[in-house]
């Protein structure tokens, strides 16, 4: 756990493992999340090609687990640590200015 303590500059290893749950639970839910989110704009895999269907998953996953990363490292007590990270993600995807909206 050293070198994730280093890398996010954070001093306690439970501090780490919270972390590391914010990021497996984020992962889960999204997936499961997207799925309704899609089938409320009537986009099921049996109403559309797969060829379509799974790209659009995966699109729509992102912008969820957006949401639910900071939502969740609010809920446990890691907020700025996941505010800091959303920003720094976005700001790589060269979509900073949705950060900044936040900011302001």
């Amino acid at each position: 756990m050293g070198s994730f303590k280093e890398r996010w500059n954070i001093t306690s290893d439970w501090q780490v493992v919270v972390i590391l749950v914010v990021f497996a639970v984020t992962g889960s839910t999204s997936a499961l999340i997207a799925k309704p989110i899609l089938a409320l704009f009537g986009i099921t895999k049996e109403g559309v090609s797969l060829w379509l269907y799974y790209p659009l998953y995966i699109v729509m996953i992102f912008p969820v687990y957006q949401v639910l990363l900071v939502s969740f490292g609010f809920l446990f007590g890691q907020f700025k640590f996941f505010w800091a990270f959303e920003k720094k993600m976005l700001r790589s995807m060269k979509l900073g200015f949705i950060a900044d909206f936040f900011e302001k």
